[in-house]
């Protein structure tokens, strides 16, 4: 797949193309199905099929210190999008100034002149241009212009998560917010990941015996509540079963939130300094200060026993 930041990097000479539009953050299966009828369609027109999406998230831009939590860095929505079949990603700028674009010299600057949008494939609910002032019906109209079809496709599935509310971003960051990974796992269709580098902290997992990679995130991510989970880490392409820790270890007094990953059964493991990913499969208890560390270390086996069965199940 192709990745192009700006539209200066769309190559001089690009055909047309079936485009679809949006900040696509998660790639949630709602995503998946406007994103993957954009491929399909793509392949039926013997045509690439291109996502558009923007960095940094136009709310920062827009309304300055609103940038939501991000439930994917932009290159793990690149390698999702990438698996979807998906021939080019371009990362527009957000800048004030492009958010001045109206709606009708976005289509003409981005989908014409750039992309030579031969198909537009958006949800129903997508609105473009200076103040969201663009919405599916106006696409529709300049496409009778600039000889380009636009596709409707309802991405509002529901499920069991957040008791049946449509999926979207907003809700899956809702629901990590206040732990509940498995909801969040039905809308993504993977589990909620973070990552970032390993880091050196107090190595007091390392002292009671339960060594932890501790994974410094990156800026916004989407950090699920304090408190112990299943799940993975993710090193190098390798997936290890993990009990993870969110929080501020308050039986040590700590006051800095981390999220750190104890790899079970792993022994031997030197992770730092490298880029690792933690996988939150399911909620297994609240942050809790234990009066003695025997009473810690005790939840502790309970927990990475709870954890592996879990994982492996």
């Amino acid at each position: 797949m192709e990745r192009w930041r700006g539209l200066e990097d769309v190559p001089e000479g690009w055909g047309r193309s079936v485009v679809t539009i949006g900040s696509y953050d998660g790639v949630h299966r709602g995503h998946q199905l406007i994103i993957g009828r954009a491929v399909e369609r793509a392949r039926e027109l013997g045509v690439p099929a291109v996502v558009v999406t923007f960095d940094p998230h136009p709310s920062e831009v827009v309304r300055p210190g609103s940038h939501p939590p991000l439930l994917a860095a932009h290159h793990r929505r690149a390698e999702l999008m990438a698996e979807l079949g998906v021939d080019a990603l371009l990362i527009l700028p957000f800048t004030t100034e492009f958010s001045q674009l109206s709606p009708g010299d976005f289509v003409r600057t981005v989908l014409v002149e750039k992309l030579h949008a031969r198909l537009v494939v958006e949800g129903p609910n997508f609105r473009f241009g200076h103040k969201a002032a663009g919405d599916v019906e106006f696409l529709s109209a300049l496409g009778l212009k600039y000889d380009y079809g636009v596709e409707v496709v309802d991405l509002f599935m529901r499920g069991e998560a957040g008791g049946g509310e449509p999926f979207s971003s907003t809700l899956t960051r809702r629901l990590i917010a206040e732990g509940d990974v498995t909801g969040a796992m039905e809308i993504l269709g993977r589990p909620h990941r973070v990552e970032g580098v390993v880091v050196r902290g107090a190595q007091r997992g390392r002292e009671l015996g339960y060594p932890t990679a501790n994974v410094e995130t990156l800026p916004h991510s989407a950090i699920p509540a304090d408190g112990v989970y299943a799940g993975w880490l993710v090193v190098a392409g390798e997936r290890m079963p993990a009990a993870i820790s969110v929080g501020t270890n308050p039986t040590f007094d700590g006051t800095e939130r981390t999220v750190e990953a104890y790899a079970i059964d792993r022994v031997g493991l030197d992770l730092y300094g490298l880029h690792a990913a933690v996988d939150f499969h399911a909620y297994l208890r609240g942050q809790e200060k234990f009066d003695s560390i025997d009473a810690l270390l005790e939840r502790m086996a309970i927990d990475v026993k709870r954890a592996r069965e879990l994982v492996e199940g």
